[in-house]
């Protein structure tokens, strides 16, 4: 199956996108159940300051339905002071989400950030008509907004009508005014997080699908559930006999890599470098984050830059940020993933 598909469905009862790329799984969402009461990625409440961290720099921040929040990096704010903050991390456990002020108001073609002005455009928009054009958009929705306020043209924007963009920019500007001046009361959720089926069309439509599949049976026919079947195991083949083992700890990630029969003396680095070209889709569909080890297949000390070059390079087009750590005494090499999602094996339904 050539050409790219999104497939919306539902799960247990739950909304579930899935982003299909040449009969392959790229991505996969699935809302969280109703009784989960976990404060989501995106949501923006409400919240009251608790109590100092002073340790880690940041301070406690009380939610509502008994949750809490970490928000790092600020100063000046009291016991009970009210703060809007923004969920931006997947919380472990009993563990606070990890909450931010600097809030995102973010639409299929623009993103809107109060408190951080300026007007900015795609990189991957370069023709400068273009990029002209589409400043000009930006400017006639963001007139009479405060002066703080800045806006984000996204990639999509660049195949999008022009009343369409301003429309878009508009509605994200007066929902972010609304929202950042509305400081007073008890803690309240004021933005929920966008459905699955929101993200797909979202963050999934740039460039335009070439078909879009919502259907009860979506991802039976077109072979999601099987690759979910997949994911769920640690095992990972690499192909010539190689494979590696996925395995989330409470403490880190750790990833085997083994080079099976071949005995050459290519095979570690082999293995290790089919294991790049997969890892940035492996991790984003296992939903796998924060500290990684990875246990590599023995290779020449030699090969090492170009396994840094390649790893690095695959990185480079995943949304999530990742941070290449280096090399420990033991040759094991260590990344720190942003935790931008739950573990697929945590959500998906047994």
């Amino acid at each position: 199956m050539k050409g790219c598909v999104i497939a919306l469905d539902e799960v247990a009862g739950r909304k579930a996108a899935a982003l299909i790329v040449d009969g392959r799984l790229q991505d996969i969402r699935i809302d969280p159940p109703e009784n989960d009461p976990s404060p989501e990625i995106g949501e923006i409440y409400r919240a009251k300051v608790t109590r100092a961290m002073g340790g880690q720099g940041g301070v406690i921040v009380t939610l509502p339905d008994g949750q809490s929040g970490f928000l790092r990096g600020v100063k000046g704010l009291e016991q009970g002071a009210s703060v809007i903050v923004q969920v931006m991390g997947y919380a472990e456990g009993n563990k606070a989400a990890p909450v931010t002020t600097r809030l995102l108001f973010k639409s299929r073609y623009a993103i809107v950030t109060p408190a951080a002005a300026g007007f900015n455009i795609a990189r991957s928009i370069r023709d400068e008509e273009d990029r002209d054009h589409l400043l000009e958009l930006a400017h006639e929705a963001m007139e009479g907004a405060p002066e703080d306020f800045g806006v984000i043209i996204r990639s999509a924007s660049a195949e999008a009508a022009d009343e369409d963009i301003v429309e878009d920019v508009s509605a994200m500007r007066a929902l972010a005014e609304a929202v950042v001046a509305d400081m007073n009361g008890a803690p309240e959720l004021l933005v929920a997080a966008p459905t699955s089926h929101e993200i797909a069309w979202r963050d999934w439509t740039s460039p335009m699908p070439d078909e879009v599949v919502e259907s009860p049976t979506a991802f039976a026919d077109l072979g999601v559930e099987e690759a979910v079947d997949t994911l769920l195991s640690p095992r990972v083949e690499l192909g010539g006999g190689a494979w590696a083992m996925f395995e989330p700890t409470a403490a880190l990630v750790a990833i085997d890599v083994n080079t099976g029969g071949d005995l050459s003396l290519a095979a570690g680095l082999k293995a290790n470098l089919a294991l790049v070209r997969d890892l940035p889709r492996q991790l984003r569909l296992r939903g796998l984050s924060g500290q990684i080890t990875m246990d590599l297949a023995p290779m020449p000390k030699k090969d090492r830059r170009l396994f840094e070059d390649k790893l690095r390079s695959a990185l480079r087009s995943d949304a999530t940020d990742t941070v290449l750590a280096g090399w420990t005494p033991l040759g094991h090499f260590e990344l720190q993933r942003k935790r931008d999602r739950a573990p697929l094996h945590e959500i998906w339904p047994s």
